[in-house]
């Protein structure tokens, strides 16, 4: 059998020009707005796979420099439409090749992101995402953890976070997430906070 690759612009692409977008949430997860309210220095933000673009008015809210990458067109054209004025901070791009110079970054935000790849693309996610954090810096967000048996999503398993995540990162929170979320992840979502080491 065949798996769709979702690693690949014109899966995602299809999917939106279709309008099935089933991890939507048409808005900012109640995890994030926590997170938000702590009180953490000012700092660069990175969102990778951004889709509609909620969590960068989130961060610009809360007085943070936020830029979010997406490599499907129609992703991109609708993430600057629901953010106005802050529309330039999408980049239309792939996150393993787009170059964003010497910019290193405080925090780099995940939801739908990870779980979107295939489980190959993982340890290349995880050396880029090392490579784009300051040192002490946070790899925070929604991670999904369970069984899919059609991904994607393709979900973690706490044995293959700790060997993707473990020699660059230290787990600081993992709390699973109560809150409403869309069909597809519901009962999934692990609020993490992964330090770079």
């Amino acid at each position: 059998m065949n798996e769709p690759d979702s690693s690949q612009t014109q899966f995602w692409t299809k999917r939106w020009e279709a309008g099935k977008m089933p991890w939507d949430l048409g808005g900012i997860p109640p995890s994030l707005v926590e997170f938000l309210k702590t009180n953490r220095p000012v700092t660069q933000v990175l969102i990778p796979g951004c889709g509609s673009g909620y969590e960068v008015q989130a961060f610009h809210a809360a007085g943070h420099d936020a830029t979010a990458i997406e490599f499907s067109a129609p992703a991109v054209e609708r993430a600057r439409a629901v953010l106005g004025p802050l529309a330039d901070r999408v980049i239309h791009g792939n996150f393993f090749k787009t170059d964003l110079g010497t910019n290193r970054f405080g925090i780099v935000y995940e939801r739908g992101f990870l779980c979107s790849l295939p489980p190959a693309r993982w340890p290349e996610y995880a050396a880029h995402m090392a490579d784009l954090l300051v040192p002490g810096g946070l790899l925070a967000g929604l991670f999904l953890y369970g069984n899919e048996p059609e991904p994607p999503p393709y979900p973690l398993t706490l044995e293959s976070a700790q060997q993707l995540f473990g020699s660059r990162f230290r787990l600081l929170d993992d709390a699973e997430s109560s809150a409403p979320s869309v069909p597809v992840y519901q009962g999934m979502e692990h609020w993490q906070t992964w330090q770079k080491i």
